[in-house]
């Protein structure tokens, strides 16, 4: 096994903070060593400073570097997480975009959407809540995740029975298909409605051509230090329509003061108009 010293630790720390802005502590060195053994193993590397060189010299680093995201980020999430959120976003918000969105394009964005379980719940939410109205809609969902696996496993919509046991019975029976391998994979009529892309939330600048009427990004400042979470709320805002919602993990908060954004409920908060 190859130990990573302190001095490896806060090169390959600083790097990733940098480009990635995932803050790892001192403390997060043995999970670092642990992680990222089988990526040395596999390049017959006999240090991390040969892999960090590996990392910032090779010409196929793009590739390498998401192999290393994906190995660090814990990508954790569950059907119906946080369900006070959905309840509100179909109960409040869903009616009052509905009535005030004149084009009849609606436009949400999943920010750090792991495998998939947060979009396709707002997938569902919003296609029970159009009814048969949603043929006159633009519902189609951006679903975004700086891991490649997480979004390969997402595109795929495959999950057990365990992880689909919070849904609501009708639910699975209109949007899951259960597989002779006893796996639930999610139907064409809902994985049509998400759009799957990877993206960094560091980007100095989003592409996006149309600001969204809410924007889920749940438990992902969790890995930021607080100049960079200010930065990205920040990008938020610029982002969001007048009137926007943005949605964040129960156990982060901003402070609204600074920030533009308008307190609505735990976790939940309005661009001010």
């Amino acid at each position: 096994m190859v130990e990573i010293t302190e001095k490896e630790f806060i090169q390959l720390a600083k790097y990733i903070h940098s480009n990635y802005g995932i803050n790892l502590k001192q403390e997060k060195m043995t999970l670092v060593n642990g992680r990222l053994q089988n990526i040395l193993c596999k390049l017959n590397m006999q240090s991390f400073t040969e892999y960090f060189t590996y990392l910032t010299q090779n010409n196929n680093t793009d590739n390498s570097i998401i192999e290393m995201i994906d190995k660090l980020t814990t990508n954790h999430t569950f059907f119906m997480r946080e369900a006070d959120h959905f309840r509100f976003y179909q109960t409040q918000v869903l009616p009052e975009l509905k009535s005030s969105i004149k084009d009849r394009d609606l436009r949400i964005w999943c920010a750090a959407c792991s495998t998939g379980e947060e979009a396709y719940t707002l997938a569902i939410l919003n296609s029970e809540f159009m009814g048969k109205e949603k043929l006159w809609w633009d519902t189609k969902i951006l679903a975004t995740d700086i891991s490649l696996s997480s979004l390969e496993a997402a595109k795929a919509g495959v999950y057990t029975t365990e992880r689909i046991t919070p849904l609501p019975a009708k639910w699975k029976q209109d949007y899951f298909q259960l597989r002779e391998d006893e796996l639930w994979e999610a139907k064409d009529i809902i994985k049509k409605e998400i759009i799957f892309r990877r993206f960094n939330l560091m980007e100095e600048v989003y592409p996006f051509k149309k600001k969204f009427h809410a924007i889920f990004c749940r438990n992902v400042m969790i890995y930021f230090d607080q100049e960079d979470k200010n930065r990205l709320l920040q990008k938020i805002y610029s982002n969001l329509a007048n009137g926007g919602y943005l949605f964040l993990g129960h156990s982060e908060a901003i402070n609204k003061d600074k920030s533009g954004f308008r307190y609505v409920m735990p976790s939940v908060y309005r661009k001010t108009e």
